[in-house]
C-alpha cells in the first residue's frame, strides 16, 4: 500500500499568490531567458506541441522531443533550428507503447530540467494501447505516468526540475471507476477523454504534494489550453460532428499559439505555487490569458489521488517514488 500524503498542495491561500505571480497580463513576451535549460516535450509535431516547442526555443531553451513518428520530429526540429539556432534533439517514444517509454528514458543522454507531458488523444471509438488499456487514459496518462517516473531521477539531479502535465476542461465530467477505468462493461469516448484528463489533474497536484513532503526541489503543474483550434478536437470524429468541430475551431476558437501560453506559463514563471492548474482566466477557461484555472472537487480529494496512484504504478509497473524524505 503506497503511503499517502497528509494535506494539500492547492488552496485558496497558495490559489492567491499564483494569481499574483501570474498577474493580470501575462503574455509569451512575459517568459524568461531559458538559455541552459533542457526541455523534454511530447507531442511537438502539430498543433500546442509545436506551438509550445517554438515559444520556448524562441528563449533559448534547448529541446528533447520524443515523437511516435521520427521523420515529423525532424522536421519540427529542423524548423526550431533553423528559427531559433537552439539544440534540438528528436527521440523515439510511443505513449500507448510502454516499452518506448523505457526505451526512449534509457536511451536520453543529459540533463533536463523540465519535463512538459503534452501529447494526447481525443474521442474516436473504443482502441486499446500495446499494454491493453483504454487508448485516451494510456495515451493521454498512463504513458505520460510511466515517462514522468522514470525520467525522475534525471530530473531530480537539476537545481530547478518541473513537471507540466496537460489536462483539459472537460475534467470537470471525468469520474473514476477503479474496478473498470479501461471501460471494459461499456465504452463512451467523451467520459473516456474526460476521466483521462482527470486522471492528469490529479496525478499533476499529487506529484507536487509527494514532492513537497519528500522536501525536494522538483515543481509539478497541471495547465489547460481552453479552447484551441488543433487537429485534436476532429481526429477521432467523422460526419456531422468532424464539421461541427470545425465550424466551433473556425469561429470560437483561439491558436494553437495562444492555446500553448498555459502551459509556456507553468513551465517557465518562476515564482509559480507548486501544484497551480494553470489556464485561460476568460469566458469560463475558454479563452484569454493565463490564470489559476477552476477545477472540480474531484480533483482536489486526497484519497481519491492517493487510489489513482496506486492503480497507475500498477498498470505502468513503474513505482514513481521520491529519493528522500517519507516517500522515498
Amino acid at each position: 500500500m503506497t503511503e499517502c500524503v497528509a494535506g494539500s498542495i492547492a488552496s485558496p491561500a497558495s490559489d492567491a499568490m499564483a494569481r499574483a505571480a501570474i498577474g493580470k497580463r501575462w503574455t509569451a513576451r512575459s517568459v524568461p531567458d531559458l538559455a541552459g535549460r533542457r526541455v523534454v516535450l511530447t507531442g511537438a509535431t502539430r498543433g500546442l506541441g509545436r506551438a509550445t516547442a517554438l515559444a520556448l526555443a524562441s528563449k533559448g531553451a534547448s529541446l528533447v522531443l520524443p515523437v511516435r513518428s521520427p521523420a515529423a520530429g525532424y522536421a519540427v526540429a529542423e524548423e526550431i533550428r533553423r528559427e531559433h539556432g537552439v539544440d534540438v534533439t528528436v527521440g523515439h517514444l510511443d505513449l500507448a507503447d510502454l516499452a518506448t517509454v523505457r526505451s526512449f528514458v534509457d536511451e536520453l543522454d543529459g540533463p533536463v530540467d523540465v519535463l512538459i507531458n503534452n501529447a494526447g488523444r481525443m474521442w474516436g471509438p473504443r482502441m486499446t494501447t500495446v499494454d491493453g488499456f483504454e487508448a485516451q487514459l494510456g495515451t493521454n496518462y498512463l504513458g505520460h505516468f510511466a515517462l514522468t517516473g522514470l525520467l525522475l531521477p534525471t530530473l531530480l539531479a537539476g537545481p530547478a526540475p518541473r513537471v507540466v502535465s496537460l489536462s483539459s476542461v472537460f475534467h470537470r465530467f471525468g469520474r473514476f471507476a477503479f474496478d473498470d477505468m479501461h471501460f471494459t462493461r461499456g465504452y463512451a469516448q467523451n467520459a473516456a477523454y474526460a476521466r483521462s484528463k482527470l486522471a492528469t489533474l490529479v496525478f499533476a497536484r499529487e506529484l507536487a504534494r509527494r514532492a513537497a513532503a519528500a522536501g525536494t526541489a522538483l515543481r509539478s503543474y497541471a495547465a489547460h489550453p481552453g479552447y484551441s483550434a488543433t487537429d485534436l478536437q476532429t481526429d477521432g470524429v467523422e460526419g456531422v460532428t468532424r464539421l461541427t468541430m470545425r465550424l466551433g475551431n473556425a469561429l470560437l476558437a483561439t491558436s494553437a499559439e495562444e492555446g500553448a501560453w498555459p502551459t509556456v506559463c507553468a513551465a517557465t514563471l518562476p515564482e509559480l505555487p507548486n501544484g497551480t492548474f494553470v489556464g485561460p482566466s476568460k469566458l469560463g477557461g475558454y479563452r484569454g490569458t493565463p490564470g489559476v484555472a477552476a477545477s472540480s472537487r474531484l480533483s482536489r480529494d486526497e484519497a481519491v489521488a492517493c487510489e489513482l496512484w496506486e492503480f497507475s504504478e500498477r498498470e505502468s509497473a513503474v513505482r514513481v517514488r521520491l529519493p528522500t524524505g517519507p516517500l522515498g
